[in-house]
């Protein structure tokens, strides 16, 4: 099973620049999508997607060009799970969850603390509440894959200048300690897991061609179940994607 997610920082401009001749090119089985910005009504491309063998579940924000995830799959799932039950987050369109018989996968998208004391309290909270969530998902599906866009950096090798960035949300030491009780909990950072390398990022500020010269957060993760660790084949970024300030990271479960 190939699983993908990315952070497409709007679908609609996503898709003007080529994404889906890139989805073709890709094929994965899933790929799971954050910051949609979008309604399904809003993208007539999905006949192309559905021409392509994908069928598509959206969970947009209520604020209309704001946040959202979605998931399309090539594979029907046997149950979808919109939301995880609050408010706060459901209205920011923050996760869904499909369910295959070989395992459950997730798109979900972080909050971000950068624009203030405000969001960055909301990211806490979203943080100890969603850790709840999981521990409580993973007893009843023990093989779950949580994709997406967590707007931290784990440690240092996966920002290019933790030191200068050591008081920038999403890598902040709360951050970075939650991030590492989360994996502890029971998941396993799927690339690290494979590729110890330096200078592997997934998200690159627009500004300064910080691209171009590769300096980057690795914020994009495909956290996989322990139950599911056996399985984990590969782990890719997929860096030469360009449609969003963020890449696509692959997974592939032997499944």
């Amino acid at each position: 099973m190939k699983i993908v997610t990315y952070n497409v920082n709007g679908i609609r401009a996503a898709l003007k620049k080529g994404w889906l001749d890139w989805l073709k090119a890709t094929a994965p089985d899933v790929i799971c999508i954050q910051e949609i910005k979008a309604t399904p009504d809003q993208v007539p491309e999905l006949v192309y997607l559905e021409q392509l063998g994908y069928e598509h579940y959206w969970y947009p924000a209520q604020k209309k060009g704001y946040s959202g995830t979605a998931i399309f799959t090539r594979r029907t799932p046997k149950n979808i799970a919109y939301g995880c039950g609050h408010e706060d987050y459901d209205f920011e369109g923050r996760m869904i969850r499909v369910d295959f018989d070989e395992a459950s996968v997730m798109s979900v998208y972080f909050p971000s603390g950068t624009t203030g004391d405000i969001r960055q309290t909301f990211k806490y909270r979203f943080l100890d509440d969603f850790q709840n969530y999981a521990n409580d998902l993973i007893k009843e599906l023990p093989k779950l894959v949580v994709c997406g866009d967590f707007n931290i950096c784990h440690r240092a090798i996966d920002i290019h200048n933790p030191k200068s960035n050591a008081n920038t949300s999403g890598f902040l030491p709360q951050e970075r300690e939650w991030m590492e009780q989360f994996i502890e909990s029971g998941f396993v950072d799927s690339f690290r897991h494979l590729n110890p390398e330096p200078h592997n990022y997934t998200w690159w500020s627009y500004r300064a061609g910080s691209r171009g010269k590769n300096l980057g957060w690795r914020i994009d993760y495909n956290m996989v179940s322990e139950a599911l660790a056996p399985q984990i084949k590969a782990s890719s970024i997929l860096s030469e994607a360009v449609h969003s300030d963020h890449c696509p990271v692959l997974l592939e479960l032997d499944i």
